[in-house]
């Protein structure tokens, strides 16, 4: 997957992080080619792996492409322009992005179906690792249905929670783009307006269903991204991602079945107990999405350059960042919160398994590791967020998290660290993650007053009743030197 945002080129390597600039396409399946509307180099927008202009004839040399790409590239045309029609008239054309991330996962062999030993091994996985929990959190269970998913699943059940988190930046970004444009471009272009909206949702439904189809072959669980993407309530492991997450690992394929289900039944605990963290997560990215604009300047600087005789002219253009959208102050902000919400759960869920199955599964801190090692190097977590909004996920963060959350436990215990998350005013920010311990002396003192409410608000009173004191005293002695006088 392309870590940029909808529609938009890749990012300047030199405002990478150092650990993106060494990763390139390491994960597997690739990003290249199956970006969509990445705009990189030799791909045209919308299609993965459609030979761009570099390739054509009059390029110098004879044309260098796959015959096989030559074919998949007419197949998704054909489906695109099939799909203009569908009646999908939304900022992003969900019907194509579903079609081409079911047809990928087949090209990828990433159909299987769990079969009956899986899908009882995922059930008892679960049952016992709510038994673990318990103790490790004052949240009770938050599981009501539990699922054994293949890819095609995955795909098919969070769905609709990607149309919650899609459409607001994909919404915004059609709307930029008319916005820029002069009033007498807009009034000559009339009906070309709409038709380039309904070409802008088959652009952005295609990069999502590319970037669904690599997910749904990497996956783990409905919450491996730090979201709730599925179902209320239904947990939800994908057995053939995890057998090929398990190899190599020399650990037993249920010690690792467990663990992940303990992750994923700590994440529900969460989810389904905090009813305010998810809607807090989404009004975050539409508060970021509000905050995108195109620069009216790049326009006229395009049409200046392009040379109509050089097909090489627009693609370079496209590649050279100048029509991304410049990210504002407001829209960092939104990210920076977005990115420590997102650091607040995964750290929490990191300190409450381990609390649950350090001592029970030998192989835990391994697997503990491989998981931190697995964001670190570019995760589904931060492939997701860096192709929708352009957030790096960084394993820093998620570090500080949890070590916030284990010195509030180990301070204050269970039932009091988790009552941070009674309102998202009592929430650690950006700079508690770097202060941890002046977070933890403030919550102690602030706990006081949750344990005893009556005797807080007598504290208030006293408070208050000495403030209107010591005014009377003031002003008594203003009328005694004024009386002397």
């Amino acid at each position: 997957m392309s870590d940029v945002p909808f529609g938009f080129g890749p990012q300047d390597p030199d405002n990478e992080e150092p650990d993106d600039r060494n990763r390139g396409d390491s994960s597997d399946g690739g990003s290249g080619g199956g970006a969509g509307f990445s705009g990189g180099a030799g791909s045209f927008p919308g299609f993965g792996g459609m030979p761009g202009p570099g390739g054509m004839p009059g390029s110098g040399g004879m044309p260098n492409f796959d015959i096989s790409a030559l074919g998949q590239m007419l197949t998704q045309l054909g489906q695109a322009l099939s799909h203009s029609s569908s009646g999908d008239s939304g900022p992003v054309n969900y019907d194509l992005a579903k079609q081409l991330a079911h047809q990928q996962l087949q090209t990828n062999k990433h159909t299987e179906r769990p079969t009956q030993q899986q899908t009882k091994a995922i059930e008892d996985g679960i049952q016992l690792a709510e038994l673990w929990l318990d103790p490790t959190t004052a949240f009770p269970t938050g599981t009501h249905v539990v699922r054994s998913w293949s890819a095609g699943d995955w795909v098919d059940n969070t769905l609709p929670t990607w149309k919650r988190l899609c459409d607001p930046v994909a919404e915004r970004v059609s709307e930029a783009w008319l916005e820029a444009l002069p009033d007498e471009a807009k009034q000559a272009a009339g009906p070309i307006v709409s038709m380039l909206g309904q070409m802008g949702g088959l652009t952005f439904g295609s990069q999502l269903g590319n970037g669904l189809a690599q997910l749904g072959g990497e996956v783990l669980t409905s919450t491996d991204v730090g979201l709730p993407l599925g179902p209320d309530g239904t947990a939800a492991l994908l057995p053939a991602n995890i057998e090929r997450f398990g190899k190599g690992l020399d650990r037993p394929a249920s010690e690792v079945t467990v663990f992940l289900a303990a992750r994923e039944a700590a994440h529900h605990r969460l989810f389904s107990h905090v009813p305010w963290l998810r809607q807090r997560l989404l009004a975050t990215v539409e508060e970021y999405a509000r905050g995108i604009h195109v620069d009216t300047s790049s326009l006229e600087d395009l049409a200046s350059k392009v040379d109509p005789s050089d097909p090489n002219s627009m693609q370079e253009l496209m590649n050279s960042g100048m029509l991304e959208p410049r990210t504002t102050d407001e829209q960092q902000a939104a990210l920076t919160r977005l990115e420590t919400l997102l650091a607040l759960v995964e750290g929490w869920v990191d300190v409450v398994v381990a609390d649950a199955v350090g001592e029970r599964l030998p192989g835990a801190d391994a697997l503990s590791e491989t998981v931190r090692r697995r964001r670190a190097t570019g995760g589904p977590a931060e492939q997701t967020f860096a192709t929708l909004v352009g957030l790096q996920l960084r394993p820093r963060r998620l570090r500080a998290a949890a070590s916030l959350w284990r010195l509030l436990t180990e301070r204050h215990g269970v039932t009091s660290r988790d009552r941070v998350w009674d309102h998202p005013d009592l929430l650690p920010d950006g700079s508690d993650l770097d202060e941890p311990l002046d977070f933890a002396d403030r919550w102690g003192q602030s706990n006081e007053d949750l344990d005893d409410p009556i005797a807080a608000i007598r504290r208030a009173e006293a408070a208050e009743q000495a403030g209107e004191s010591g005014s009377e005293d003031s002003t008594g002695e203003e009328r005694g030197e004024d009386d002397d006088r």
